[in-house]
């Protein structure tokens, strides 16, 4: 069959043959109304204010777990089989939110989101604090992929707890506040630096010089040895009633201090730590609250959000998705219901579709080299639908059938989703995986899709508000699939 070549048209006709031909990015902000600029500012405010209160695991589980009881979710602990809204909690890390549309589909799956909570930080070692020359540090090890020079010389808060062996766990959250001292890492004067500059970016800081400077006044005014140390530990014992022995049985991060702020004179980015992948998270959650209160009728499937712990070191552990976490959660919901054989499980696992809700690289325009610009995600052209991960030929990757693939971007046309295909880095210049492969070994159906991230990793990442809202739009999207 011979092809037809129109070798003669007019503009019309060319523009109307690539709007039907041509898959064209929108930008998330050209050709809206000051009501739709208004709902994304809005929006965005309400996940600055997350975020910027919401810095570690346990942070973020304390916020989802008041938000929940806002929206009347009930801990799956003290649950009855009438209740619909159901919050788990486990360890105080991870945890999930689940909405039981109706209790004898439960075998037919749940529509998923699944996030993470942790992000790259500076964890206090066991045995942290050290004198030397007379002034006091505390020793870090670094969680997660980070470039190490970019957490020296910035103000760092201390968040987390210390659990004593009577039991008590004692909060901490310093630096903070106004009226609080900050904390920081020292780097070397550039007069001094030719040897440390002409190291690589890799080992101009090295991981055991992460340490933070804590004090320099000696105990009682007097110097003698570790003198400035048993004053940090003195101070430390009166206002919070721990010892040296205690840090053995605590989880203190160092996270960058200070608020969520708005970036650009036009104030369309967002700027703050922790975006990787609270971003998600936040909109997921904002998602379900939503379609609940708002539009229960267009819901069609028992839904569900989880949290987990420990992405950033490759969801290992028992708060990780490379666990039991997600069974523990569908057997207690199978469980409430009357529904206790193997076969259940088995059954609603694999029905269900989950989308992995993490953030991809957005194209950054000092750095577009590393991107491959059709198939990397745009900031500000919103979400981004990743069809697989992994690296040197999608190694460690999940991959979404096109099946299910169809379905969702059919969804996000259909409610006026901003969409974008997106892949981490050009073929064979990184790479990088999310939880997608841990759930898609129950046999549910399984495709990354979250927010454009710029700066990902770094103490101060970017995201563009209309990317985050198109995000959380995603997200309601799909939970009305049928």
């Amino acid at each position: 069959m011979e092809p037809k070549i129109i070798q003669e048209t007019d503009e019309k006709e060319k523009e109307d043959i690539s709007k039907k031909l041509l898959f064209k990015r929108k930008h998330g902000f050209d050709s809206i109304n000051q009501e739709q600029f208004k709902e994304i500012m809005d929006f965005a405010e309400m996940y600055k204010n997350f975020i910027s209160f919401s810095k570690t695991e346990r942070e973020c589980i304390d916020s989802i777990k008041q938000l929940s009881k806002q929206n009347g979710f009930v801990n799956i602990k003290k649950a009855k089989k009438e209740d619909q809204k159901l919050f788990f909690e486990f360890d105080k890390v991870c945890g999930g939110l689940a909405y039981i549309k109706d209790p004898n589909d439960l075998e037919n799956g749940f529509l998923i989101l699944g996030s993470h909570i942790d992000s790259p930080r500076l964890d206090l070692k066991q045995m942290p604090i050290y004198e030397t020359l007379d002034m006091c540090y505390a020793k870090t090890h670094y969680y997660g992929g980070i470039k190490k020079y970019q957490w020296v010389t910035r103000p760092l808060a201390l968040h987390g707890v210390v659990v004593l062996t009577s039991g008590e766990v004692v909060n901490i959250v310093i630096g903070e506040a106004e009226t609080d001292p900050v904390f920081t890492i020292n780097d070397l004067l550039p007069h001094l630096a030719q040897q440390q500059s002409a190291k690589s970016a890799k080992t101009v800081i090295e991981g055991e010089n992460l340490n933070i400077l804590i004090g320099s006044v000696p105990y009682n005014f007097q110097k003698k040895s570790n003198s400035v140390k048993l004053n940090i530990l003195n101070i430390l014992n009166q206002k919070y009633g721990i010892v040296e022995e205690d840090f053995i049985s605590a989880e203190l991060e160092l996270v960058p201090a200070g608020l969520a702020r708005d970036v650009g004179l036009d104030l369309s980015f967002v700027g703050g730590y922790g975006q990787d992948d609270r971003v998600c998270s936040f909109c997921g959650m904002q998602a379900l609250f939503n379609i609940i209160s708002k539009s229960p009728e267009l819901i069609s499937k028992n839904l569900m959000i989880i949290f987990f712990d420990k992405e950033e070191i490759g969801s290992q552990g028992n708060s990780g998705a490379n666990s039991n976490l997600v069974e523990r959660i569908f057997n207690s919901i199978l469980y409430l219901h009357g529904k206790t054989e193997q076969n259940s499980l088995i059954n609603s696992l694999a029905n269900s579709q989950l989308l992995s809700a993490d953030v991809n690289v957005g194209i950054d325009p000092e750095w577009r080299s590393v991107c491959e610009e059709n198939n990397c995600a745009k900031i500000g052209y919103g979400v981004a639908l990743t069809k697989f991960t992994g690296s040197g030929g999608k190694s460690n990757s999940n991959e979404a059938h096109a099946e299910f693939v169809a379905r969702i971007r059919k969804a996000f046309n259909q409610d006026g989703v901003l969409y974008q295909p997106a892949e981490l880095g050009k073929v064979d210049q990184g790479g990088g995986g999310t939880i997608a492969k841990y759930l898609a070994s129950y046999g549910m159906q399984v495709c990354d899709c979250g927010t454009p991230v710029l700066s990902m990793h770094a103490p101060f990442e970017i995201s563009s508000k209309a990317d985050v809202f198109h995000t959380y739009k995603a997200y309601l999207s799909f939970y009305k699939l049928k």
